[in-house]
């Protein structure tokens, strides 16, 4: 398989249980290695590298689980999160020198921005774990967040949400990519693919079978066939 995401597009990544989707997220992002072949942004190989190697360079996972920190409050994951990026050294930490109150000071103002930016800034001083899931999965979006990412990967980031979330989280892309963000997006729900995505990849027993604008993708006869079935072609006629 071979393709390309260019900066600022939404590209999803579908297809059948199997297909290997989730594979090539973790290739892509250092979780494996490729038997073969090449992964590359903005230029620098990405296959020899660590998952916090790849996630410096830029490209920031979320998981197809959620993977939050669910006995510390909301706000403190995104915190977590954050620290990695604080400016102040050791000695600042341990003493609590000026530098370290000033970049505390800053990192607490970003994660209140980041936890509003996702919608769940009420729910700060929570328990992660006290969160329905789908509040969960935005959490799991803040995190990645924090990390400044400029290329956002999202494995299946609505599953178990229910409409109103999920429609929640397509505004949450769309004012992402709005900002610049580039988003590659693994996800079995089709409604909210064709809705997001500037273009589609599907993936069949691990190779491409089509490419292209939701448009085209949703009355190709191959991809019908392998995936999405006749219902869905049906409703794009209708709409």
């Amino acid at each position: 398989m071979s393709f390309t995401v260019y900066e600022g597009e939404v590209v999803s990544l579908i297809g059948p249980n199997g297909a290997g989707k989730t594979t090539a997220f973790n290739v892509v992002t250092g979780f494996m290695r490729p038997t073969q072949g090449t992964v590359k942004y903005r230029g620098t190989a990405l296959t020899t590298l660590k998952p916090h190697q790849v996630a410096e360079l830029g490209l920031v996972r979320t998981f197809q689980r959620s993977s939050v920190f669910q006995t510390v409050t909301v706000f403190e994951n995104v915190m977590i999160g954050l620290h990695r990026r604080g400016e102040s050294r050791l000695w600042d930490t341990l003493l609590a020198l000026p530098n370290e109150r000033r970049s505390e000071r800053k990192l607490r103002e970003r994660a209140a921005e980041i936890l509003a930016s996702v919608g769940i800034e009420h729910r700060a001083h929570d328990l992660a774990g006290s969160l329905a899931y789908g509040d969960q999965r935005l959490l799991g979006v803040a995190m990645a967040l924090a990390a400044d990412p400029s290329m956002l990967l999202l494995d299946e980031p609505v599953s178990g949400m229910n409409a109103t979330e999920t429609g929640r989280f397509m505004e949450l892309l769309a004012r992402l990519r709005r900002g610049g963000m580039t988003i590659l997006l693994v996800e079995h729900d089709m409604p909210m693919v064709m809705g997001v995505s500037d273009r589609i990849v599907v993936l069949n027993y691990g190779r491409i079978i089509a490419e292209g604008p939701p448009d085209d993708i949703q009355g190709n006869p191959e991809v019908i066939r392998a995936y999405l079935g006749e219902g869905v072609k049906k409703r794009a006629r209708g709409s």
